[in-house]
């Protein structure tokens, strides 16, 4: 049945868009939820800030103390966290929407554990020679070439969903155990930086390290995917009639594909592996406004920002002094949820 009044109508000279109201007004609720955990976790630490200090520190009217601590210590981490948790989210979405299972993600598919490997190669044989600035560039190369080895392992007459997850899960491991092999095999300093890099820790970043390098990707991909993410509601009707309406499924598919795994694979470069967010924000999304991609995109961004920036939190303030990995936690939910959704998938091609 058509419900006119729950949709909003923009229309242009050479495109027209349907947005449903209750997305917008999920959107707007969760944009809120955002910015407040942002405020609070700001706020939070050894040193507590009160919000309404930390919102004149933010804009530079707070006192010296208060500046110093919110705009150079914590104000980069937490906008880190919302980046992040953002890319993942829509990477997560676009890939499940592309494969058309729900177990689909950067970590079952390959891409973190690309990443990851990239990244701990990186420290292996060149943190010596070259400037650690290239790290992401290592860490977005393996996301690309394991994502891209998984999905021609999985190829036999097309993709089935669950074969291209098993293969996922398994190579995963794989580059799970070269990537510890190299750890023991080389200097400590390498474990170091490799195991904090894998547990997917945020601690320590800076706006000129993290925030500046990843915020113009982020700002540049999201939105190309959100223009692109009608294409993938086209498909989820089928090739068949995704063709008969004119979409170059294959074509598109292959764009979108590689836009997630260069979205997930940066947020792993600055973030280390951060897991299941990318699986969790899309289903959250999902319950929240349904399968529409117009809808679905920006509410997975900003569901995983938010889940990003509570397990940060919750990670550095539960057990202070200690500043456990948010990694640690977003694996300590996800994993059984991931197991949840693989039982009950079982039956399935």
């Amino acid at each position: 049945m058509n419900h006119p009044n729950r949709y909003i109508t923009i229309r242009g000279k050479n495109f027209s868009y349907l947005i449903s109201k209750k997305a917008i007004v999920v959107s707007l609720f969760l944009l809120l939820a955002v910015i407040v955990v942002m405020i609070l976790s700001t706020g939070i630490g050894s040193i507590y800030i009160k919000p309404t200090e930390v919102v004149r520190a933010i804009f530079g009217y707070g006192t010296d103390p208060s500046n110093l601590i919110v705009r150079s210590l914590r104000l980069p981490r937490v906008i880190v966290a919302v980046l992040i948790g953002a890319s993942l989210g829509v990477a997560g979405s676009i890939l499940q929407g592309i494969v058309r299972n729900s177990l689909t993600s950067p970590d079952t598919i390959g891409t973190t554990g690309g990443a990851t490997l990239g990244a701990v190669s990186f420290f292996f044989f060149f943190s010596d020679k070259i400037s650690i600035h290239w790290l992401p560039v290592a860490a977005i190369a393996g996301a690309f070439g394991a994502t891209l080895f998984v999905y021609t392992l999985s190829w036999k007459n097309g993709i089935t969903p669950l074969r291209l997850v098993l293969i996922g899960t398994g190579f995963t491991a794989a580059m799970s155990s070269i990537s510890y092999l190299m750890m023991l095999s080389g200097p400590i300093i390498l474990a170091n930086q490799s195991l904090t890099f894998m547990t997917g820790s945020i601690y320590g970043v800076s706006w000129e390290k993290a925030v500046y390098p990843l915020l113009p990707w982020v700002s540049l991909l999201i939105p190309v995917i959100f223009l692109l993410a009608r294409h993938v509601t086209i498909q989820s009707l089928g090739e068949d009639i995704a063709r008969s309406v004119g979409s170059h499924v294959q074509r598109q598919r292959f764009l979108l594909i590689m836009l997630s795994v260069a979205l997930a694979g940066a947020a792993v470069a600055f973030g280390g592996a951060i897991n299941f967010i990318g699986l969790m924000a899309p289903h959250i999304a999902r319950k929240l406004v349904g399968p529409s991609f117009g809808a679905l995109v920006p509410v997975s961004a900003l569901t995983g920002s938010l889940l990003l920036l509570l397990a940060d939190l919750v990670g550095r303030s539960l057990f202070h002094p200690l500043d456990i990995p948010a990694g640690v936690f977003t694996a300590a939910i996800g994993a059984p949820i991931f197991i949840y959704l693989l039982y009950r998938s079982r039956n399935r091609g």
